[in-house]
């Protein structure tokens, strides 16, 4: 530990016993260091440089600020909790609410290094307790992500309750060190005096002109005052959010579960049908529970705990690609037969959403309730039933044992919903360990573009209609989110979030680089990979699966050999077809850092 690093830790733990207020304002990161950092938003990919530390380290998948005020809630003595929390503030912030929100769902796996205790924490989706019907609840076309973005009828039903602020609030006090107040630093200054719009964020202002002008708040938050749309290089403020911030980080997550928010919010939903109602918001709780665990030699996986079907379908794909044969094969970078196996293992993802009938037709005698998805010996039994041909998704050379024509409409109702969120991983100078992911679950801002206040309300429900009749009204609605902490030998080692559209296909090949090939966390992140598959839903009776990749990823003689029907993009077109994990690797033994961020995101990865 350098002389500085220990003055620092010094006087902030003299600071903070002595009552010193902590203030984690951008106004003290050192001269020159906002621009610097928002500035790294619009850098060219790949890029993403290890950061090399041992008293503490943060990493995020975008917004490169947002993981600078995150180390600075390290600098000052904070928790990774605090590190996490105050980076998920600043992220939402700097994202206008558009894919992430104040008023959407946050979820968290953490170590806790004086306890020697892992947890999980839930802060996702509550149904509404008044929908009766959520299957008339309007929805969009599913068919492609681009339909998505098209109008459609508008309906407040649409909405969920989301727990952001009471998972914020929550973790803060139970593992963290500095007030929750400053927590909000970063992200009230940079709505109070605005940034930069990266390209990036424009085109949603762009793509999302004819919503947004719909509402009159809306409009007055996310248009110009003069009428013209926000493009790129404009300075965005944001200070009707700047205030309910203050709201918040005095009066705590009260404000908008039970206060004046609260009470906007409901007007504002109700105004286009909405069903929520106070109740709603002043019910809402917190969920911790243990996580889900999974042992592979000296390695365990612990992950989400229920209800979640994101944590089944890692557990489950982690089960298959053992069952499979994968690690004996070798990597899918070398190994054409590897190639195709993990194309097929990432693919059964899609049994989270069959019914419990299609299941049965499908795998006859298979206990497949998420219980025994779990289990290793079902996934022996399901991979034998897999490799023999009784698959969800098939290739164009492959016979189809199944009649996959009502089965395969069912799915691409169910599977084409948005995975638009963002991702946190930090490690303080004690040995905590936080790993978030937080999300509006909708294509920016949603159909509605519903804001209170400066806060953005999504329409989340309007793609999972069929999840919330099986959850029933006023319940959690399980979570896809893949989060969790990977342990060696029973010691702690890696933290890791995951996010976008191919979240599972880019979290199981990452966990798998790292567990079954021994790679470091660097090579793991950067290591070939197959992404979000594309399927041509023009003839539902014989669907064509395409496996997409990166161009320069894989040999002629490897694409060959897997016989599989490839796609190669380039960096550009790689947005809604990316899986993005981040992760930090603690060495046990030398408690040495290695933070990573993905090399297609603006995020990045700083340690101290």
């Amino acid at each position: 530990m350098s002389y500085k690093n220990k003055a620092i830790i010094f006087l902030t733990s003299i600071s903070i016993a002595f009552g010193q207020e902590v203030n984690l304002s951008p106004l003290g990161w050192g001269e020159g260091e906002i621009e610097k950092y928002l500035k790294m938003d619009t850098r060219a990919f790949p890029d993403n440089p290890i950061a090399i530390g041992k008293n503490g380290a943060v990493t995020t998948t975008f917004h490169s600020a947002a993981s600078r005020a995150g180390l600075e809630a390290l600098n000052q003595g904070g928790s990774s909790v605090d590190a996490a929390m105050t980076a998920a503030l600043t992220q939402t912030t700097l994202n206008a609410g558009s894919v992430v929100s104040f008023f959407g769902v946050i979820t968290m796996v953490h170590y806790d290094a004086a306890n020697s205790e892992i947890v999980s924490m839930d802060a996702a989706w509550n149904t509404v307790q008044d929908e009766s019907d959520p299957m008339s609840i309007p929805g969009p076309n599913l068919v492609n992500v681009d339909a998505m973005w098209n109008p459609r009828e508008i309906s407040g039903r649409t909405a969920l309750v989301g727990g952001f602020m009471r998972g914020v609030e929550e973790a803060n006090a139970k593992y963290g060190k500095l007030p929750f107040r400053a927590l909000f630093d970063p992200a009230i200054y940079f709505a109070e005096n605005g940034f930069e719009l990266s390209p990036a964020t424009a085109d949603f202002f762009k793509r999302r002109d004819l919503q947004i002008r719909r509402r009159e708040e809306t409009r007055k938050t996310l248009v110009k005052s003069d009428g013209s749309g926000y493009r790129a290089g404009d300075l965005f403020i944001q200070s009707k959010l700047a205030n309910t911030l203050k709201n918040v980080a005095e009066n705590g997550a009260d404000y908008m579960y039970l206060g004046k928010w609260a009470e906007n919010a409901i007007k504002a939903v109700q105004s286009d049908g909405g069903k929520m109602t106070m109740k709603d918001l002043a019910d809402y709780r917190v969920l911790w529970n243990q996580p889900i665990r999974s042992q592979y030699e000296e390695y365990e996986v612990a992950v989400l705990g229920p209800p979640t079907f994101g944590s089944i379908n890692l557990i489950e794909a982690l089960n298959l690609a053992y069952a499979a044969g994968i690690p004996e094969l070798g990597h899918w970078s070398t190994n054409g037969s590897s190639l195709r196996l993990i194309a097929d293992v990432t693919s059964n993802m899609n049994l989270s959403y069959l019914t419990d009938d299609l299941k049965k037709m499908i795998y006859p005698g298979l206990d497949l309730s998420n219980q025994s998805r779990l289990k290793k010996e079902t996934a022996v039994d399901l991979w034998n039933r897999m490799d023999s041909g009784v698959k969800l998704i098939t290739y164009a050379d492959e016979k189809r044992k199944l009649k996959v024509g009502k089965i395969f409409e069912y799915l691409i109702s169910k599977i084409r919903g948005p995975k638009h969120s963002d991702t946190v991983v930090a490690i303080d100078q004690w040995g905590n360990m936080t790993a978030v992911t937080h999300t509006i679950n909708c294509i920016v801002w949603g159909n509605e573009a519903i804001m209170v206040d400066g806060v953005s309300i999504g329409d989340a429900a309007s793609f999972q209609q069929a999840a919330i009749k099986a959850t029933g009204p006023g319940n959690r609605l399980p979570s896809p989110i893949e989060v969790g902490i990977i342990s060696k030998n029973g010691k702690p080692i890696i933290p890791f979030a995951s996010m976008s559209m191919g979240l599972h296909q880019q979290t199981v090949q990452s966990i798998l680089n790292i567990i079954a090939f021994d790679m470091s966390i660097e090579d793991a992140v950067n290591a070939p990979s197959i992404l979000f598959p594309e399927t041509d839903a023009s003839d539902p009776k014989s669907p064509k699966t395409t496996v997409r990749v990166m161009e320069g990823d894989f040999s002629e003689k490897i694409i060959k050999e897997s016989g599989l029907p490839i796609s190669k993009h380039a960096a550009k077109d790689r947005r809604y077809m990316q899986g993005l994990w981040v992760g930090i690797y603690r060495n046990p033994e030398t408690g040495l850092l290695e933070a990573v961020s993905p090399p297609y995101a603006t995020g990045v990865a700083l340690a101290k």
